[in-house]
């Protein structure tokens, strides 16, 4: 497996269609498909690099104001939580060693109960396009930038009574959506920061011979 600056990967791929290191054909016309996030890899580059994570949230919501949009609500909650942890030790608010673990086990019972509502949020309109499928009676939602297409998926079965999430489809501008596209991902390179909501299609799922 390759891990590579996302933005670098996306204008490599919009040209090209092989890896950048052993040039294999990713896919023939789709090869933004199949490349995922990789999570862990960006969480040990946070950890290692002192700084790096504050500066991106800083270029985040720069660009965000620049844009004129509104400024995602996990670059706030945790600019203000870092904030407030630096202060706090600034002026000699620490705690003795007892309670400080006392605080670490309730602030992890927090994040563990968050259900990711601190993640940066995507306002989505999900409408059906086939006769053959009905509408969802409330298709305004707004979730995690970090949820996948496959979580989508997995909510318009639920609704629907499906037997199966893999009975569907789900599109942008009139292209098929890979499972495991993160909807920051499909902001940024299908939608390409357009005006909220971002408008998503469902069909059944066609199988292609």
């Amino acid at each position: 497996l390759l891990s590579v600056c996302r933005s670098c990967l996306v204008k490599y791929l919009e040209e090209n269609n092989t890896c950048p290191t052993c040039r294999i054909v990713i896919h023939q016309s789709h090869p933004l498909q199949y490349i995922g996030h990789d999570r862990t890899m960006q969480d040990i580059v946070y950890k290692l690099v002192p700084g790096l994570q504050e500066a991106e949230m800083k270029k985040q919501r720069e660009f965000y104001h620049k844009l004129g949009m509104e400024v995602p609500g996990d670059i706030k909650g945790e600019t203000c939580s870092t904030k407030q942890h630096l202060d706090a030790h600034r002026n000699g608010e620490t705690k003795a060693d007892e309670n400080s673990n006392k605080e670490t086990s309730e602030e992890k019972q927090e994040e563990d109960n968050d259900y990711h509502r601190s993640d940066e949020q995507v306002s989505i309109c999900l409408e059906c396009n086939s006769s053959k499928l009905r509408g969802l009676k409330r298709k305004w939602i707004r979730c995690s930038a970090q949820a996948t297409v496959l979580h989508l998926k997995k909510f318009i079965a639920k609704k629907l009574n499906l037997s199966s999430f893999n009975e569907l489809d789900i599109l942008c501008n009139e292209e098929i959506l890979g499972k495991d596209h993160t909807l920051k991902f499909v902001v940024v390179t299908r939608w390409r920061f357009k005006k909220a909501p971002l408008l998503l299609h469902y069909r059944p799922k066609m199988d292609l011979l």
